[in-house]
């Protein structure tokens, strides 16, 4: 007797399983979990959380979704690897580094700066460890440029992921992620969230989620708390990508022509952004800190510290009360392979991001090693 298929999405739609190319990467379904919400300044009816930080075994985080039909993708061409895009610190570019090499293809990760991290150090002598091939630049321009000329000179064998993974292709995993918990939400005899609370950094995850959750039926309405430029977060990439990945769907989802719009079901929150991309704020590393005592559960200070932290305020200021909500998890918490490498085995761009002092609110910053040598 067949097992049923791991993923959500196949399971409601088996026609879509014969026809889009997938490759399995991650442990589905990832656990959705309830947090106590005893004390003070949290007045709502039910916190849970969307454990996605233990997507993958090796490497978590909502990029595993996403990457399990990118490389599929770039399997079913016969690429010999991939080109993808993020700032010095991208943890989409490490996940695709990461399954990319354990599908046997090679990764190119061109990167841009950002605001010195711990992480972003991390980051990057891990890409360097499992043979990504980091290339960094001043400008986006001069990034997009290189990468159109690296996929030229492939002839073919090389494949283009878009940064954060979010292609029409990509939002799929979470369309699937949706149908996932509409499942879990079933089993389990429980109401569906009136809120998820998530970043919004590339729009992919929040796209995928917002049709996902029309497909299944769950009227929760999706808070995107704003962490990268208004540019990159632009309502037109959105609503590109939402009707990119429906015309994905269409041939085998007979109700796509039905579904609202996409900003219809979507709250996006400006105010926690800060002072800039991977610029940690007090809220941020605050909610870090509160997601560890409540929940724990372990995030970060550039997407979902700042998610964290806007529903907390909500929690605070009695928005939420009487409400069922979720917070969704896209950060992993899986501990990196990162080896007692030296920084100047990178090229020579990266070097900065080891010489340079941490932001004062990182969680290393006056640690001993700060300029790694």
């Amino acid at each position: 007797m067949n097992e049923p298929h791991p993923l959500a999405l196949f399971r409601r739609y088996p026609g879509l399983a014969e026809r889009l190319p997938w490759c399995g990467l991650g442990r589905w379904p990832t656990p959705l979990e309830s947090i106590d919400i005893s004390g003070p300044g949290t007045g709502c009816r039910q916190l849970s959380v969307k454990r996605d930080d233990l997507s993958g075994e090796v490497y978590g985080g909502n990029k595993v979704r996403k990457l399990e039909f990118l490389l599929a993708e770039a399997l079913d061409r016969e690429c010999r690897g991939v080109i993808t895009f993020g700032a010095a610190g991208s943890n989409h570019a490490l996940a695709t580094s990461i399954y990319a090499r354990a599908l046997g293809m090679d990764s190119y990760s061109v990167l841009t700066r950002q605001a010195v991290t711990s992480a972003a150090r991390r980051n990057l002598l891990t890409g360097h460890h499992v043979g990504a091939r980091l290339m960094g630049f001043d400008s986006e321009a001069d990034a997009a440029a290189t990468a159109q000329r690296l996929l030229q000179e492939s002839g073919g064998e090389l494949m283009l992921i878009p940064g954060g993974g979010s292609s029409a292709s990509g939002c799929l995993g979470f369309v699937s992620a949706a149908l996932e918990l509409a499942d879990q939400l079933d089993a389990d005899g429980r109401d569906a969230p009136d809120l998820i609370y998530l970043p919004l950094g590339t729009t992919g995850t929040v796209v995928g989620l917002q049709l996902g959750l029309r497909l299944a039926g769950l009227p929760s309405r999706v808070v995107a708390v704003r962490v990268v430029r208004e540019d990159v977060a632009d309502p037109g990439r959105q609503r590109r990508l939402y009707q990119g990945a429906a015309e994905l769907l269409a041939p085998d989802v007979e109700q796509i022509a039905e579904l609202p719009p996409v900003h219809e079901s979507l709250e996006v929150r400006h105010e926690f952004y800060g002072p800039g991309y991977a610029r940690y704020t007090r809220e941020g590393m605050a909610a870090c800190e509160r997601a560890r005592e409540m929940a724990g559960i372990k995030l970060e200070g550039t997407y979902s510290g700042k998610a964290f932290a806007a529903l907390l305020a909500d929690l605070d200021s009695g928005r939420l009360a009487g409400m069922n909500v979720l917070f969704w998890n896209t950060y992993s918490s899986r501990a990196l392979p990162v080896p007692a490498t030296d920084y100047r085995v990178l090229p020579e761009f990266f070097h900065s991001f080891f010489e340079g002092e941490l932001q004062a609110l990182d969680p290393e910053s006056g640690a001993a090693g700060n300029s790694t040598a």
